[in-house]
């Protein structure tokens, strides 16, 4: 069976990209793993730490037990997106322990996120973790720069953002920091930013957001790894499919799916919550991805 690792790297080779997706309620795992395996494509299943903590997916043991229910892997694996060592709140987190769990429950990529950190102390965090999961054999993710979107409090405006390439990540720090922390994955900010998670924005439909790829092909030459795309919601096809076309090889995706989520409790009940997971799930996999049937190159 190929790790994640393997699995991103065919990714990334062959130009296309590995979803992943967000489960900030226990019962999204279920319709997200048949929407995967319905379109024959590959995608990971994963939770931050953001959403057991304000939403209800509970626990790493919770998701991981509804996950074990689900997976199929022919089609998917399970990773730990997001933790943080100081969270949205700029508060301290015990994020060696967080993951250190997460690697004794199973998970199967591990992520850390140091942005809040100067660039010396975020490789420093980032290399402790990537030496826990390389000694089990498990990718690592790591972040530098601001995808702006968790904070408390409004976002400037996404213009402004853009314009001024506030948070954007830097060159020659990506360079220095692929090689200082020994990260398997990077994820970038390149005009990209989370949505409707903070209390300020929750509920509210996200920017319509693009990507500097001028920006993005130099970050690409200058790491040589498989890059990231974290709030991948809402950014404007066109700059999708270049950025997969430029390095990019595992894109998050949350808001879209979580808002079908709340819209079915809304519409109905548990059943109604989990056909619209479904429904826009596979949407996202065929439409906006074009990565439908893409589980048979990664199971040759």
């Amino acid at each position: 069976m190929k790790n994640s690792k393997e699995i991103v790297n065919i990714a990334w080779k062959n130009g296309f990209v590995i979803p992943a997706f967000n489960i900030p309620y226990l019962p999204m795992v279920k319709p997200v793993v048949e929407a995967i395996r319905d379109e024959n494509s590959f995608a990971l299943v994963q939770v931050a730490r953001l959403e057991w903590e304000k939403f209800q997916s509970k626990s790493l043991t919770a998701v991981r037990d509804e996950y074990e229910k689900w997976k199929d892997i022919k089609h998917t694996r399970l990773h730990l997106d997001h933790v943080p060592v100081i969270d949205e709140d700029n508060l301290l987190v015990d994020y060696v322990a967080l993951i250190k769990e997460a690697i004794e429950l199973g998970y199967e990529s591990l992520m850390v996120d140091g942005t809040r950190l100067s660039l010396e102390e975020n490789i420093k965090a980032t290399k402790k973790i990537c030496d826990m999961g390389h000694e089990v054999n498990l990718p690592c993710e790591a972040e530098l720069g601001a995808v702006l979107g968790h904070e408390a409090g409004e976002m400037p405006p996404y213009e402004e953002i853009f314009k001024s390439g506030k948070g954007f990540t830097k060159i020659d720090e990506a360079a220095k920091f692929v090689k200082m922390s020994e990260c398997d994955w990077l994820s970038i900010a390149i005009g990209n930013v989370h949505g409707a998670i903070s209390e300020a924005s929750r509920g509210k439909k996200k920017p319509l957001a693009r990507l500097n790829i001028d920006h993005l092909k130099k970050l690409n030459d200058a790491t040589g790894i498989p890059l990231v795309l974290h709030g991948g919601s809402g950014i404007d096809k066109k700059y999708i499919m270049e950025s997969i076309k430029n390095g990019i090889a595992k894109i998050n995706v949350g808001t879209e799916i979580r808002q079908a989520y709340e819209k079915g409790l809304d519409a109905g009940d548990e059943n109604s919550a989990r056909e619209f997971t479904y429904k826009k799930t596979r949407e996202v996999i065929k439409d906006f991805f074009e990565i439908s049937g893409t589980a048979d190159i990664i199971n040759k």
